[in-house]
């Protein structure tokens, strides 16, 4: 689909704020008062881009399981409530609009609700613990038919569809709404399960020994032990490693009993697309398919496309009246909390250290090159959002092709931001969403029409975030302008409403 440019809204304007103000600012909008205004010199932020998405609903902390009740509705409400029946509660109460398409997809989460309300799942054994012959011949036993025959297990959900086209607000609807005898649930961004499946796997293989079995099979068989219901945000295959584990999983998973809800921007066709072996990921494909009811979200209707009031939280150029403005909000944020500022402070991510410059515990500040200039990987930025609910980033610079890998790596740990609901404060040395844009009077600096499309389905304007040779290939291109995409929403009014902060 496509969608207009974001040029008529150019030249909106913000209400500038001091340093308190703005800190009193964010803290209202947290509790959902009314900040004060006042007035900051010299400083530039996105005010040119005011078109968001609707308000988002996971208000966990937690990146892994988000299960935060739905605004507007008590606890004890949840228990008793539906995806259907919260669906009209907010469109009568204002928080949504009612949109036809997009109840239709409701109804779908319904059918699964009501069909989770009487399934009866299996009692499955945890792995066993011995590298004994005997053990090993039990877990081949045990994993030689299903557990529960695969017609009797609710036929789980596959979502996709572009970015805005309100795949958060319905898999939160859905997971937040789960009858409340279900206690063996998950909710999980799909690139940190699989950060996890790789982590068990390793230390299967580690316990079986030279002579072991599969390690899949217990590791589905823990993972169904402990949830039923597996729901996956953002699901996508990029490395073969992924696809080849993926295929004997999500198999052994439905064999389990286990019940899946799954966000994606592709459909299961276009899943891997060109990746090395992708005839042995097929059959996975085909399973997906055959026990997830497909349903394209795209109803022609892009839900961030709805004007917001911004938030003031990207700062640039990196001047010294700047980084003293930025500076007095970080030293707000943290010099009003009974914790202690902490220089250095580590983090450990599978046996390595993350040194974090500065923070308390749920505000962290980090320099660019402390964050990106070195090796990082997505478990890295997982564990800082996981661990800090606001982080400030200093000093981020205009990239080049020089720079392609820590512009790699800011694109990962801002989907990291995002996915985590972390409040985020910058100061660049361009404006944050043209940090990876070309000289526009470089030659050969012309937007290519593949990139143009790419930034037309998401809502993107060149003449807003300009033109970026950097990137190249179908997946590098989208997640360039879904980074660009990402850090304009979190730059908005309800971000900062909705963002985890702490």
């Amino acid at each position: 689909m496509r969608f207009s440019s974001l040029r008529p809204y150019a030249t909106a304007s913000v209400q500038r704020r001091t340093s308190a103000g703005l800190v009193r600012h964010h803290r209202a909008l947290a509790r959902g008062g009314v900040a004060r205004s006042g007035v900051v010199q010299r400083c530039r932020y996105n005010s040119s881009l005011s078109l968001q998405r609707d308000k988002q609903y996971s208000g966990g902390r937690e990146l892994h399981v988000r299960d935060a009740p739905l605004p507007g509705s008590s606890q004890a409400s949840q228990e008793t409530t539906s995806p259907l029946q919260q669906y009209y509660r907010l469109v009568e109460s204002g928080t949504l609009r009612n949109d036809d398409h997009q109840e239709r997809i409701i109804k779908k989460l319904q059918r699964l609700h009501n069909d989770l309300v009487h399934y009866e799942p299996p009692n499955i054994s945890h792995t066993p613990a011995s590298n004994s012959l005997i053990s090993r011949l039990f877990t081949r036993q045990i994993g030689a038919s299903p557990v529960v025959p695969v017609e009797n297990a609710p036929k789980g959900l596959y979502l996709y569809g572009d970015v805005g086209t309100g795949k958060t607000m319905l898999m939160d609807l859905f997971y937040n709404t789960l009858p409340p005898h279900i206690k063996r649930k998950r909710r999980v961004h799909f690139h940190a399960f699989m950060i996890d499946v790789h982590k068990r796997v390793h230390a299967m293989k580690a316990k079986l020994g030279a002579r072991g079995g599969d390690p899949i099979e217990p590791v589905a068989r823990d993972l169904a032990q402990e949830a039923y219901v597996l729901c996956f945000d953002e699901f996508q295959v990029t490395d073969i490693a992924d696809a080849m584990v993926l295929r004997q999983l999500f198999e052994k998973l439905i064999h389990y009993g286990v019940v899946c809800v799954i966000t994606s921007n592709r459909h299961p066709d276009e899943l891997y697309k060109n990746g090395i072996q992708r005839q042995s990921f097929i059959p996975c494909i085909e399973l997906l398919k055959e026990r997830l009811e497909v349903t394209d979200l795209d109803s022609g209707t892009d839900y961030r496309r709805i004007p917001r009031t911004l938030s003031h939280v990207y700062y640039d150029p990196i001047t010294p009246e700047n980084r003293a403005e930025f500076d007095k909000i970080f030293n707000a944020f943290t010099s009003h909390s009974d914790q202690p500022l902490v220089c250095n402070r580590k983090l450990h991510v599978w046996g390595r250290e993350i040194l974090v410059p500065e923070s308390t515990d749920s505000v962290a500040k980090f320099n660019f090159l402390d964050l990106c200039g070195k090796p990082m990987s997505a478990a890295d930025y997982i564990e800082i959002t996981k661990n800090f609910g606001t982080i400030f980033v200093t000093d981020v610079p205009k990239m080049s092709l020089s720079q392609k890998d820590m512009a790699r790596r800011f694109i990962t740990f801002i989907d990291a931001c995002y996915e985590s609901k972390t409040k985020l404060f910058v100061l660049s040395e361009a404006p944050i969403y043209q940090i990876f844009s070309d000289d526009p009077n470089a030659k050969g600096s012309e937007i290519s029409d593949h990139m143009r499309s790419v930034m037309d389905d998401l809502g993107l304007s060149s003449d807003i975030i300009g033109t970026s040779s950097m990137f190249t290939g179908d997946e590098e291109l989208f997640a360039f302008a879904r980074c660009c995409s990402r850090l304009v929403q979190m730059g908005s009014k309800e971000w900062a409403e909705t963002a985890c902060g702490r």
